[in-house]
């Protein structure tokens, strides 16, 4: 394994965001920040309890998985396509390295960004709520997998966007809006039996669902079920990217 082009990429993307700073980690903790301003302070403090869990506190794991798969998506797909955009995406594919390579350069390092950002909002957090995580070993795991997991999707994006704007239309009307919908506010169990069952198909509460157990022992989903479905869609974007590469798509027309 070439380990040099891997060393090369990764940290060429990661000092992009030493550079746009403000963009990639000031930015992000704010508006979480204010989140917890709004949602745990002034409107958690007239709601009651959920699950035996502080509103304030039940919010801040949907709240890191909120960034983080917004970041995850961002990171990866806006590095794979300035590639595209400026043409140097050929000297990449013609130098000697292989796919592999690549994909753990450029998916390393989002990936390793959005952990970044993840646990400045989870030391963030501790500023404005109190909480203690049950399990910080699987809540590590669970980070770190989804952070791989989307920082494969926003790549996948990036290859197939072909313009700026479309590099937003999947993370802002699509993962966005599941995001919120997914629990990161309030347990499904808080709904309508019909609209719980409709909410299952909303993968992202197995996610936000797995990462709350993580915290607090307490999830609306089985721990398993939440692992299973990341593993799947780990799984399918690996497929995914492998299908890219050996076609070519979009990255050698």
């Amino acid at each position: 394994m070439n380990l040099y082009a891997i060393r090369a990429i990764y940290f060429f993307e990661l000092a992009r965001t030493w550079r746009t700073l403000m963009q990639s980690i000031a930015s992000p903790v704010i508006s979480t920040s204010l989140y917890f301003v709004v949602f745990g302070s002034a409107i958690g403090s007239r709601m009651t309890e959920i699950d035996g869990i502080s509103y304030g506190a039940f919010i801040v794991p949907g709240l890191i998985m909120l960034a983080l798969l917004t970041e995850s998506i961002s990171n990866a797909s806006f590095g794979i396509y300035m590639p595209k955009f400026s043409g140097t995406i050929y000297e990449i594919l013609s130098a000697p390295i292989s796919y592999v390579e690549i994909i753990i350069g450029y998916v390393g390092a989002a990936a390793t960004k959005s952990i970044i950002l993840g646990l400045l909002i989870l030391a963030t957090a501790r500023l404005f709520v109190s909480f203690e995580i049950a399990h910080p070993l699987w809540m590590i795991i669970f980070l770190v997998l989804t952070a791989v997991t989307f920082s494969l999707f926003g790549f996948i994006i990036g290859v197939w966007a072909d313009g700026f704007e479309k590099l937003q239309i999947i993370p802002m009307m699509i993962m966005t809006p599941l995001t919120f919908l997914g629990g990161s506010f309030y347990s499904i169990s808080m709904l309508q039996p019909l609209w719980q069952k409709i909410t299952l198909f909303n993968p992202v509460v197995y996610l936000i669902s797995g990462f709350r157990w993580s915290f607090y022992g307490v999830s609306d989903v089985n721990v398993v079920i939440s692992v299973g479905m990341t593993l799947a869609f780990l799984s399918l974007c690996l497929t995914s990217v492998w299908w890219i590469f050996k076609t070519g798509y979009r990255l050698k027309s």
